[in-house]
């Protein structure tokens, strides 16, 4: 079979195709056909940082998409043929989905509905779960979204038109929120206006804190952040009462400042939100919510979703990681299989 490996830290170009063996599913293992593999930040963050685990070779990429063709002992045999979308498929572990055949955990490979695209199982994983996270930190929860789950909250999406961005928002517009987002351009104002936000705040075109705080009087009560350093002024000047400012990501920065007085007036929740280190019952509540949600048909892709989909061959590996490594705005997909 085909895979994608690297053996060393760096740029894209460590990335390299090789022949390998099909592997066979172990004890509580499922074998997946990877269809479709999704790439993200944290996997061009963690081929930079190079091999963190006891291994020679590593397969990159956590999400991705397929269907299970084979099972190990003490895995129910009727789960051969099913469709199935994979997260955290290369976290302490060397084989990724940037390969033809992939052996994990049957708890990582989790059900796909016939009605349900390849590329939107690839795109869930690392984004949605951590969307969900995001949205489930505050004090009185709920811990668990459903339809209903957040009705009567106001909720701040900073970057809406990034992969998380666009998951929180789909995620809260399913359990009823009203959805505030902030992007710095008109073109990202209309992907987030098209996966469900409700208000568009262009913050290089306006006082970012007026705006929201003239949709939302009296604060928003969640703020899903993706550069605590730069937006953590704006986050606190517009945050409600007992808000919780869920920050997923450094933006390159390695600390920022809050005002200590206002924060504990307000008392803020500044809680920061990594997928891989959750507890596993956070996890498991994130898995189950966003099966349900692409089951009620609550998250799409695609551009008329605002997630623009930006497709790689298996041999253009590393220029799929170059593209995310880069910045760009969308969802990159490798096709596997």
């Amino acid at each position: 079979m085909k895979a994608v490996v690297y053996s060393n830290a760096g740029g894209p170009d460590v990335l390299r195709l090789v022949e390998r063996e099909v592997p066979e599913p172990g004890p509580g293992e499922v074998r997946v056909q990877v269809r479709v593999s999704g790439v993200n930040p944290t996997d061009w963050k963690r081929r930079r940082g190079g091999l963190t685990d006891d291994f020679s070779e590593q397969v990159p990429n956590q999400d991705g998409a397929g269907v299970i063709d084979a099972v190990g002992p003490g895995v129910d045999a009727g789960r051969v043929g099913q469709r199935v979308w994979v997260w955290q498929a290369a976290y302490q572990r060397s084989g990724g989905t940037a390969q033809e055949y992939a052996t994990l955990p049957e708890r990582l490979a989790v059900p796909l509905p016939d009605d349900a695209s390849f590329d939107l199982g690839a795109a869930l994983g690392v984004p949605a779960l951590t969307a969900h996270r995001a949205l489930t930190v505050a004090d009185g929860g709920p811990a668990q979204l459903a339809p209903g789950a957040l009705t009567g909250r106001t909720v701040l999406v900073a970057g809406g038109a990034g992969a998380v961005g666009n998951g929180a928002i789909q995620l809260a517009r399913w359990a009823g929120a009203r959805v505030i987002t902030t992007v710095s351009s008109r073109e990202k104002a209309e992907l987030a206006t098209a996966a469900g936000a409700q208000h568009v705040v262009n913050y290089r075109e306006s006082d970012p804190a007026g705006a929201i705080r003239a949709l939302a009087p009296d604060g928003v009560n969640l703020i899903v952040e993706v550069a605590a350093s730069a937006n953590a002024a704006l986050d606190q000047a517009v945050a409600a009462n007992n808000a919780a400012i869920a920050f997923y990501a450094d933006d390159g920065a390695t600390e920022f400042t809050i005002a200590i007085r206002p924060a504990m007036v307000a008392n803020l929740r500044w809680q920061g939100v990594l997928l891989y280190t959750i507890e596993e019952a956070a996890k498991d509540a994130a898995v189950a919510a966003v099966r349900a949600a692409v089951g009620d048909g609550a998250i799409r892709v695609g551009e008329e979703a605002g997630l623009p989909l930006h497709r790689f061959a298996l041999e253009e590996a590393s220029a799929a990681h170059a593209a995310v490594e880069n910045h760009v705005v969308g969802k990159v997909l490798i096709d596997v299989g």
